[in-house]
C-alpha cells in the first residue's frame, strides 16, 4: 500500500473519530445541566479529534502536492 492510500485509510478512521465526538459533544449539549461537569473532557476530545483530523488532512495534501 502506498503512503497516500495509508493516509487516506487513516484519514477515514480519524474522521468517523472526529464525527463519534462530535455526536457525544452534542448529546452532551441536549442534556444540559445533567453531567455539566463533563463538558470541558467532552470538548476537549472533541476538539483533539478535530485537530489530528485537520492535521492529517494537511500532511495529504502535502504529498499529494509533492
Amino acid at each position: 500500500m502506498s503512503d497516500r492510500e495509508l493516509l487516506k485509510a487513516e484519514l477515514k478512521k480519524l474522521s468517523a473519530k472526529a464525527l463519534q465526538a462530535k455526536m457525544d459533544l452534542h448529546d452532551l449539549s441536549e442534556e444540559l445541566p445533567i453531567n455539566w461537569t463533563s463538558i470541558m473532557a467532552v470538548a476537549q476530545k472533541a476538539h483533539d479529534a478535530y485537530a489530528e483530523l485537520e492535521r492529517k488532512n494537511h500532511d495529504l495534501k502535502a504529498l499529494e502536492n509533492s
